[in-house]
């Protein structure tokens, strides 16, 4: 600053991304359809992809990775599935309603008085439970509606876990559309962590940290035995504890010939804590009060078991992920340009240099003027509109308004692997890839690991002698 003395260094501007999951490819690179050489190419990089994977971690052909907490007590087994995109943005325009849920169930399950919910807000849920048990169609996703446990990043995202678990019938998510409130089951002890690493999963991903977008968590097995059988073991021996004091007491009652009266008090005390006592708490206290229970029981050099289950989820949630397609998504801007005739040309040419696609091309009436409907990423629109009038004289005016997010089609992580592709691209596969390129700016910007060239086939510098 001028007065101050200061100098002011601003960084590149910082440009939102999701991370999301396709369906497998069926063609490749260079639009040749899968074969049966190129599925064989496509079968040994999953085998290579799969010797990455650390130690510990199982993931089988149909993408369901099976993983034990650090103290192999309990095992998760977790599927990734893409939502299809009329339910994604379903999702992201109903936040408020699924805040609105997440907060009723939350007053449900602590016991709290739960405020009446007013009956145009009951009706809008109602209407996008509808729509969404209309959009979630096919054999996979029978009856996922009702098992969906959470949403998520926040518990108002737009990706889902489901509860696909034989022997937990779980409260349903729908809990203020049923006013008997008959059959609602209970939650399981640790639930609660379960949906903390959820949640933490989809609000960074592997890609490079960014929120997750139109993703399914499927659970499908969460073994929790040797939990229970360790816990008994335990409640049995304090228990057992508990008989051998109360004998001891009666042995010392008759050794001293003391009166019975004055050691009553004291046998009552000790004998107190294993007595069956009737249990006046609500539900949601016995639950929390038995996952403190277990929790003391369970801890152990790995720290606290609720701390080692929240870090299973998560990681097996981005291991999942990882086992899909994985690709990054754009924030897009409608641009709407209104130019002359005479530099048509050049409107186009910027526009095709920063990866934007015209949709619409118009001509207003009465006028020469052209209105043009293009998108345009916001991460190539810095300096778009100076460039714009720049190159047209300032005949051409550009208007940007945030639009969607869009899937970038190509791989962040891809490598040649089928036979076209060696041809077209060459082995160093040195060509652009605008999603390897966002990826990189990202993970540098926040510090995380990148994967780049910067010396490739160096030589020794041979030092010419000077003509003498």
């Amino acid at each position: 600053m001028r007065f101050a003395k200061v100098e002011i260094s601003s960084s590149a501007p910082i440009v939102p991304f999701r991370e999301t999951i396709i369906r497998p490819p069926k063609v490749d690179m260079v639009n040749e359809d899968i074969g049966t050489q190129q599925k064989i190419a496509v079968i040994h990089q999953k085998k290579e992809d799969q010797n990455k994977y650390p130690e510990g971690v199982i993931v089988d052909s149909d993408g369901l990775v099976t993983l034990n907490t650090p103290n192999k007590l309990s095992t998760l087994s977790v599927r990734a599935m893409p939502l299809p995109e009329a339910v994604t943005q379903l999702l992201e325009e109903s936040s408020d309603l699924i805040r609105t849920i997440e907060q009723f169930n939350l007053s449900v399950k602590e016991g709290r008085d739960t405020q009446e919910i007013n009956p145009t807000t009951l009706e809008a849920i109602q209407k996008f439970k509808q729509k969404l048990e209309e959009n979630v169609v096919g054999r996979k996703w029978r009856n996922a509606v009702n098992q969906i446990s959470s949403f998520g990043p926040r518990r108002c995202g737009p990706n889902i876990l489901l509860n696909r678990l034989e022997n937990y019938h779980r409260p349903s998510m729908w809990q203020c559309l049923d006013k008997t409130r008959k059959d609602l089951g209970t939650y399981k002890d640790f639930d609660n962590s379960i949906i903390s690493g959820f949640q933490l999963a989809t609000l960074s991903g592997p890609v490079c940290e960014e929120p997750l977008m139109g993703v399914c968590f499927i659970l499908e097995n969460w073994d929790m035995s040797k939990v229970q059988q360790l816990v008994q073991i335990h409640n049995q021996s304090f228990t057992d504890g508990q008989t051998a004091k109360v004998e001891e007491f009666q042995q010392q009652v008759t050794s001293n010939e003391s009166s019975l009266s004055e050691l009553e008090p004291r046998l009552e005390n000790q004998a107190r804590p294993g007595d069956q006592i009737q249990d006046s708490r609500t539900p949601a206290e016995s639950v929390a009060d038995g996952q403190s229970n277990s929790e003391v029981v369970l801890t152990d050099c790995y720290g606290p078991f609720s701390g080692q289950l929240i870090a299973t989820m998560k990681e097996a949630c981005r291991f999942a992920f990882q086992a899909r397609p994985q690709r990054l998504m754009a924030a897009m801007y409608t641009c709407e340009i209104m130019a002359t005739a005479e530099v048509l040309g050049r409107v186009y040419a910027v526009l095709s240099k920063r990866t934007g696609r015209v949709l619409q091309e118009e001509m207003k009436e009465g006028t020469e003027m052209f209105i043009i409907k293009a998108i345009l990423p916001v991460a190539e629109s810095f300096g778009f509109a100076d460039e714009i009038r720049k190159r047209t004289s300032g005949l051409a005016s550009p208007q940007l308004v945030f639009s969607h997010w869009e899937v970038i089609p190509s791989d962040p992580y891809w490598v040649p692997t089928t036979e076209e592709e060696y041809l077209h691209f060459g082995e160093k596969a040195d060509t652009v890839n605008q999603a390897n390129k966002y990826m990189n700016t990202v993970r540098k910007r926040k510090g995380l690991y990148v994967e780049e060239k910067i010396v490739e086939h160096a030589e020794k510098q041979r030092t010419l002698s000077k003509n003498k």
